[in-house]
């Protein structure tokens, strides 16, 4: 069965389009300033347009607050929120009721001390993502670092909630990934570049094609 791909970070037409013709499950922009991959509420909604219903529209925050959220929503259709910051249990579950949208939750992994963490989202989260803690720099970004974690520390764990593996993917790591974690769904950013925030629609194209050999 294929394996459903989410491709984060989208900034321009020809990169959502390459995302949409590949058989990408989820598209995803970023809401959060001092990322690359950043888009504005406006630039998010004329880019949502070229999105066939099917494709979920995914906005990513880092601790954003529930105004910031309101603008974005306002302008552009989202069908999911994810949130990439230090979000606690009920602050997913407050945003999940109050926008009527499903939440994804991050969760940022370098060791088993750091799966401790998920039990608390899982009643809170729709789904939960886990993707490689950031490095211990001023200028880190929560996420799209280029960094993976140890697929083996959550090899064989089940969850009450659906997953996604992030961190680090390219099309060509991507089988051992999968085959290691067992993950059904994943997603990708600095994996389809060719610098950050420049999406490169031939890395989508293949891989969104090695999600699908899968």
């Amino acid at each position: 069965m294929p394996v459903a791909a989410k491709i984060c970070g989208l900034s321009t037409g020809e990169a959502v389009a390459a995302a949409v013709a590949g058989g990408a499950a989820y598209v995803g922009f970023v809401f959060y300033p001092p990322s690359p991959r950043a888009v504005t509420p406006a630039e998010a909604a004329a880019l949502c347009a070229a999105v066939p219903d099917g494709i979920e529209r995914v906005g990513m925050f880092v601790d954003a607050d529930d105004a910031a959220i309101a603008a974005v929503l306002a302008a552009a259709p989202l069908d999911l929120l994810q949130f990439h910051g230090h979000e606690t249990p009920d602050r997913v579950a407050e945003a999940r009721s109050r926008f009527g949208r499903p939440v994804m939750k991050a969760v940022a992994i370098s060791g088993p001390e750091d799966l401790i963490a998920v039990a608390g989202y899982e009643d809170a989260a729709d789904l939960l993502l886990f993707d490689a803690k950031p490095p211990r720099r001023p200028d880190a970004l929560p996420g799209g670092n280029g960094l993976a974690f140890d697929w083996g520390l959550i090899a064989g764990r089940r969850w009450r909630r659906p997953w996604m593996l992030s961190g680090g993917l390219t099309a060509e790591l991507l089988p051992q990934a999968v085959r290691i974690s067992g993950a059904a769904a994943v997603d990708v950013s600095s994996g389809v570049e060719a610098s950050p925030g420049n999406k490169d629609p031939a890395k989508i194209r293949a891989f969104l094609a090695a999600a699908r050999a899968l």
